[in-house]
């Protein structure tokens, strides 16, 4: 019983840090990284990983927008 609610907390929290991963591969096509040099690719991984934080909130954005 205890060995399963770990369980299912780890699972609660893998899942959590996987989905902006996932969102990033799904939505913005982020698949392999070319060698750009270290300070291309992470400015890069930054804008994509801000842009997949918009692109879940989104809903809630556009609830609160006017008109």
């Amino acid at each position: 019983m205890l060995h399963e609610q770990a369980e299912q907390l780890k699972a609660s929290v893998r899942a959590k840090v996987e989905h902006p991963f996932r969102v990033i591969k799904c939505q913005f096509g982020h698949v392999k990284v070319r060698y750009r040099g270290l300070a291309k690719n992470t400015v890069q991984l930054i804008t994509l990983f801000a842009l997949s934080n918009i692109w879940m909130v989104r809903l809630s954005l556009m609830q609160g927008a006017p008109g």
